[in-house]
């Protein structure tokens, strides 16, 4: 006998007795040596010669019963099971074919019986993470729901281990997406920072993560939760109002809140409503605000931003239209919504309002689709400041893409009117709107001003640029001009910037270029900023406004028109 077949025989009797051994209380992982032995069987029947169906043949059995016997201890023993048994699922995957194995009711069992136990184990969450990249083809194209359904899971062993699984997560994040999971994923990645708090206080409460079912622990407490109740019933009073040895920060998450339970589960349910204005997380962001962070959730906070990127990058290549259409309104109710860290919001609404602008410079068919929250939204533009300046970006988009283009007249027009509304709610109060008292510092009323400043030279620049688009929309537009112009507004570039745009409208071919659609309309490409010289002869119809190009006051100071610059045919 050769000495590499003798080191076949080892190890297959290493597994094999294994496999063979009934005493579950210790459990086959506690043998350190048989998870060499599985991955040297593996490397045996992977060699391409005759022999090796026949060995896969052979290891086959022990490994599927080594595989149950160690899927039924996982509740019985503290050992460790998952590198054992992604090791075995490993095998599954590459020989399936072979022995007529099929691994999704092995990888199901996995993830359900023993990562939802061992997910916060550092190594074990690593390990997974280069399974599921090694294997990211064979589990597309044979499983194709498996990622999807049970990204809540591994998104919870990435927040839980921090900045050293954040490469090897972005490897895997593609294969998490899915027309079933693109939406249900937005609000999921939002929320890490809020994830962490949540396990954060499990640990606290139930004990170390490891090796604890967090469903469990969750179902642990309805006895407690029971008798809670039933005190408040006979007694009227609560847990809380007793005082008790109950800190708390221990009561901050209540583990009967459906958030709560909504941001620890395993599996995707689908697009669920996370009540941001309910008493549990309003508790747990005020705590989370008012106490220190620790290390794992200022990890988690830098990380999360990134993963947003990855995410959007992602939307913008695979995702359709549909479903771009259907995120939107989610993003436009989370921009407001956020775990209540100063770096991490700047960050996350930033991003948010870029995927925004990049949708729909994709597709600028989503505006007319959008209609009704783009209105809400610019209706509520007076609530905040990430509310304003959501406002603002809606502006600029409805402005750029002419409401949608020249064939969605009636969502144009609908538009127009809200930024018409926008314009004289502003031009009648001289306060953005923030509902602030009389008596204020003069740094508010400083910031006030220019924020209405500058939310009135959106308004009117979009205004300007949808009637350029609709030349039907061009007499209330030039009215809405005159009233900013005429107006006594403090800030002084608002009324200089309706001048020129008076003044441009009156000048269709320069303005069509310079206000004009930046995308191919009817076969022609117009490029903002630049004239077209050669229409010139049809399209203006008075002299070249010099003064408001070079932004100077008062008559012009040529006399000449542009037919003396063009040539005759």
């Amino acid at each position: 006998m050769s000495a590499e077949e003798g080191d076949w025989n080892f190890y297959l009797r290493t597994v094999s007795n294994s496999a063979r051994d009934s005493n579950i209380a210790n459990g086959p992982a506690s043998d350190p040596s048989l998870l060499h032995a599985v991955k040297k069987l593996c490397e045996f029947c992977k060699r391409e010669d005759k022999t090796s169906d026949d060995l896969v043949a052979r290891v086959y059995p022990h490994l599927n019963k080594l595989f149950q016997r160690s899927v039924a201890s996982v509740s019985q023993s503290n050992s460790s099971k998952g590198l054992l048994l992604l090791g075995i699922l490993q095998f599954f995957l590459d020989f399936g074919e072979v022995v007529l194995h099929d691994a999704d009711p092995s990888l199901h069992t996995f993830i359900r019986s023993c990562l939802s136990r061992e997910f916060a184990d550092p190594i074990v969450a690593a390990a997974t993470l280069d399974f599921l990249y090694v294997n990211k083809n064979k589990l597309l194209i044979s499983f194709p729901n498996l990622l999807p359904q049970f990204f809540p899971l591994i998104l919870k062993l990435t927040a839980w281990n921090g900045g050293k699984l954040e490469k090897p997560f972005l490897k895997v994040l593609p294969g998490l997406v899915s027309p079933g999971s693109f939406l249900p994923l937005f609000p999921s990645l939002m929320d890490l920072p809020i994830l962490v708090v949540a396990l954060e206080k499990v640990e606290r409460s139930s004990g170390s993560l490891i090796g604890n079912n967090i469903a469990s622990i969750q179902k642990s407490k309805a006895p407690e939760m029971l008798l809670a109740l039933m005190d408040e019933a006979y007694t009227g009073t609560t847990v809380g109002e007793r005082g008790g040895d109950e800190s708390e920060e221990s009561s901050t998450i209540n583990v009967a809140d459906p958030l709560f339970l909504e941001l620890l589960k395993d599996e995707n349910d689908g697009l669920v409503e996370r009540h941001w204005t309910s008493p549990g997380i309003a508790a747990v962001l005020q705590a989370a605000k008012n106490s220190p962070q620790s290390d794992r959730l200022k990890q988690i906070l830098n990380i999360a931003p990134r993963l947003l990127d990855a995410y959007f990058t992602i939307a913008l290549r695979d995702a359709n239209s549909s479903l771009i259409c259907a995120l939107i309104p989610i993003l436009m109710t989370r921009i407001s919504a956020l775990f209540p860290d100063q770096n991490y919001m700047y960050k996350v609404r930033r991003r948010l309002l870029e995927f925004m602008l990049a949708a729909f410079h994709r597709s600028p068919d989503l505006i007319p689709l959008l209609k009704k929250p783009i209105i809400d939204r610019l209706g509520n533009a007076y609530d905040s400041t990430e509310k304003t300046e959501l406002a603002l970006q809606l502006c600029w988009a409805v402005g750029e893409y002419g409401g949608g283009g020249p064939t969605h007249k009636d969502a144009a027009r609908e538009l127009f009117e809200s930024l018409e509304l926008l314009l004289y709610e502003n031009l009648s109060s001289s306060r953005l709107g923030l509902r602030q008292e009389s008596a204020v510092d003069s740094n508010r009323k400083s910031f006030s001003k220019s924020s209405q400043s500058r939310l009135l030279c959106f308004v009117i620049t979009a205004i300007t640029k949808l009637a350029t688009h609709h030349r039907e929309l061009l007499p209330r537009a030039r009215v809405a001009l005159i009233k900013v112009a005429r107006s006594r507004i403090s800030d002084s570039r608002v009324s200089k910037r309706a001048h020129v745009y008076l003044g441009l409208i009156d000048e269709p071919g320069i303005c069509l270029p310079v206000l004009g659609p930046s995308r191919p309309s009817h076969g022609f490409v117009h490029y903002p900023g630049t004239v077209n010289w050669n229409e010139g002869g049809n399209k203006v119809v008075a002299h070249i406004p010099f003064y408001i190009l070079g932004e100077q006051e008062g008559p012009p100071f040529h006399d000449f028109s542009l037919s003396d610059a063009l040539p005759r045919r």
